[in-house]
């Protein structure tokens, strides 16, 4: 299962305590449909389908912030004919979902290189964040070509260009100095990961914000990820005991 952190002390009172943070592997699609004999596309349809589930009752729990590793730097290695079918799918969510997502006072962030897709994908992106922008309820964030390793190289990056520049000292690169670089920054700490499908690994998600999140891996398929599912999650959270290296 795994261990956890959180920077918020008020977190970490114990038993019963909802995440402000949730972040989810969403892992699964293909075996789903593989098992049912269907082509991948039917999967990744069913995992859109799960997105809405689990968004929503994100949303009833009182989750502060809900984010979802939607597209990794590393699936632009999969058929150029899968990629396509997922940025329809991401194209297709936009158009059906954001009138919704509007309505329900939900911020929409994106996290990673979403630039490197099609100008298409990329104007809708732009466009559902600038009309969510000032809604002040909670936050849906998805990772679209996101990697871990190379948010932190590009923050070290920057923390290097600032010493070479006298902006800053090499003493003064601390915890805090790299954490404000990440995308995440503005977002709560992340309390709680969840990954599906019984794999157990991060996969290059969230690497530094995970350092003390709870983890939690649960062999239920994506596609079949529900409400209830996540109320089990969530629960399980609030059991954990989170001591943050203390008694």
């Amino acid at each position: 299962m795994g261990r956890v952190m959180a920077a918020d002390p008020a977190i970490a009172i114990g038993g019963g305590v909802l995440p402000r943070h949730v972040a989810i592997i969403m892992d699964g699609n293909g075996r789903w449909a593989k098992k049912r004999h269907l082509p991948r596309l039917a999967g990744h349809k069913q995992g859109v389908e799960a997105v809405r589930r689990v968004s929503r009752e994100a949303r009833r729990l009182g989750v502060e912030a809900l984010t979802l590793y939607a597209f990794s730097s590393e699936n632009w290695r999969r058929p150029a004919e899968e990629v396509g079918d997922l940025m329809g799918l991401l194209r297709w969510f936009i158009r059906n979902d954001l009138a919704e997502i509007i309505r329900d006072n939900v911020r929409l962030r994106i996290i990673g290189d979403y630039r490197r897709f099609s100008p298409d994908t990329v104007a809708m992106i732009d466009d559902a964040m600038a009309r969510t922008a000032s809604n002040t309820g909670p936050l849906l964030v998805i990772a679209l070509n996101y990697g871990s390793q190379a948010e932190l190289a590009k923050a070290t990056r920057v923390l290097a260009e600032r010493v070479r520049d006298g902006a800053m000292a090499a003493a003064e690169i601390d915890a805090a100095a790299i954490e404000g670089l990440l995308e995440t920054s503005d977002l709560p700490p992340l309390d709680l990961l969840i990954r599906t499908s019984g794999e157990q690994r991060l996969s290059n998600f969230l690497l530094w914000q995970a350092a003390y999140a709870e983890l939690l891996f649960v062999d239920t398929l994506w596609p079949d990820f529900d409400e209830a599912a996540l109320g089990e999650a969530v629960a399980a959270f609030g059991q954990r005991q989170r001591r943050f290296g203390g008694l």
